[in-house]
Parts: C-alpha cells; structure tokens; sequence
C-alpha cells in the first residue's frame, strides 16, 4: 500500500480519538494521518483516495441535551460534497453493547448508508457473529458495515479488532 490514509474521526479527547490513534499506528505514522472530523470540509477528505472514518454512538439521555453539536452532526452535511469517484472508504464506530444492546455502533450506520447512497465504496465489514447486540443500523445483512469497538465493556479485545481488521484493509486499499 503507497497511498497515504486519512482518518477522520470525532469526537475528540475520548475512546474515538484513542482508538483513531491505534488504527493509525496499525497502519504505520509514516503512511497514515489523523484528523480530527470536527474541521474538516469535503475538500480535507478529498486530499485522500483510501480514508477511515471513526465516530462514536452517543448515548439517548445525551441527544437531547443542550451541549454544543457533536463533531459528525457539524460534519455530515459535507457527507454529499465528497468526491467519492476512485476512493475507498472504511468506518470504525465505538458503542456499547449491554447497555445500548439496542442501538448498537447504530452512528456508523447512519453515515454508511448515507455515504452508500452518495455512490461511496466501503471496504471493511466484519461479521455480526463476533459480538452480542440487539439491534444496530450498522448493520447490513449478516456484516456491520464498518469495525465495531466496545471499550466500555471489552476494552481487552480492542487491539486486537483493530489490528486484524487493518491488516484487511491493507489488502482492500489501493
């Protein structure tokens, strides 16, 4: 793999940012770079043809609440400005299991699908059987469309999904 990787990810200062920051080192410095999403316009993606993007699933009791935007909210208006033509996309989104069993890494979901509708091509899925959840818009017949991470209850299993999951998509990038 030449092409350098961009990942994007929000938000920042959390689990996201430490899990962007070992997909980045799974990668290698030298060929990816990280990117805080909350900035970023169409034309930062642009700048890359193989790019990750990790979110988080915020949980319901902070949906309504009178915080600032969250970083994906203030970005997925540029979600229809990229340029999806001869890019390879990825996603990574950060949940919890038992307690959202429900809702599971359901933000991943949402901005794949929107991402699929744009024409985008999505490499990376990893099979549902692998975890326990209820239900997630993250998934799309037996796969999630992106890698799903649970830190508040299997932070043990977290190195490893990441690294056998970009080691995949060393093979699936161009």
């Amino acid at each position: 793999m030449k092409k350098k990787v961009g990942i994007f990810f929000g938000p920042t200062g959390g689990k996201t940012e430490s899990v962007a920051r070992k997909v980045q080192q799974a990668f290698g410095e030298e060929i990816a770079d990280i990117i805080p999403i909350k900035d970023c316009k169409a034309s930062d993606i642009d700048k890359y043809d193989n790019i990750v993007f990790g979110c988080s699933t915020i949980g319901k009791e902070t949906w309504n609440a009178d915080s600032s935007k969250p970083d994906w909210d203030i970005f997925r208006p540029e979600i229809e400005k990229i340029n999806y033509e001869g890019k390879t996309f990825a996603l990574f989104g950060l949940g919890d299991h038992v307690t959202y069993a429900t809702m599971f890494v359901d933000a991943i979901g949402v901005i794949g699908k929107e991402m699929l509708g744009k024409g985008a091509q999505i490499v990376g899925r990893v099979p549902t059987c692998e975890y326990e959840f209820s239900d997630s818009e993250a998934v799309i017949g037996n796969e999630f469309i992106g890698l799903p991470i649970d830190e508040d209850f299997q932070p043990e299993l977290t190195d490893r999904r990441v690294n056998e999951w970009v080691e995949r998509l060393k093979q699936q990038f161009a």
